[in-house]
Parts: structure tokens; sequence; C-alpha cells
């Protein structure tokens, strides 16, 4: 999966769960079984967390340190924009 379809997976569950909250709990409750159920398959030993903002607690999440950067990173870093713009963040 390219880092534009994984981008549109992640907003797709981000919009799911502002609209489900049942789909939210059974996330937060379950990621791998959750995420599944919609498609989204992890490799064996990898473990999912789900974390949600509130008023009071923001998660920051550091991404894996990348060895290069791809010119659309590059591109990101430049424009001043960011791809994780949500904190939700899939690692596939």
């Amino acid at each position: 999966m390219n880092q534009a379809q994984q981008s549109n997976k992640q907003d797709q569950m981000i919009v799911k769960c502002w609209s489900d909250d049942s789909f939210k709990q059974q996330l937060l409750a379950d990621p791998v079984a959750t995420l599944k159920a919609e498609g989204v398959e992890f490799p064996a030993g990898v473990s999912v967390k789900v974390l949600e903002n509130t008023a009071e607690v923001i998660h920051l999440v550091l991404p894996v340190r990348a060895t290069e950067l791809s010119d659309a990173d590059l591109d990101a870093v430049a424009g001043g924009g960011s791809r994780h713009s949500h904190n939700f963040v899939f690692n596939f």
C-alpha cells in the first residue's frame, strides 16, 4: 500500500469513528481485529495501539526514523505540510 492509499485509509477510519461510536469503541478495544475486518492487514507480531485525543490530552506520535527521506517527504517538509495531520498513523 503506497503513502496516498495509507493516508486515504486513515482518513476513512477517522471519519467512520466520528460517525459510528460503536466502531470507535471496537477500534479502541481491539484495533487489529477491527482493522482486519476493514481490510487492513498487519504482519505477524505487530501490535497496534489506537489512542483518542481529548481536550485535556493530546498524543504526539513519533514515526519510525527513516534512513532516507523520499521526495514526497521532502516536499511535505518544505511545504510546511504533514501527511500525518490527524495524529492517527498506521504503519503498513
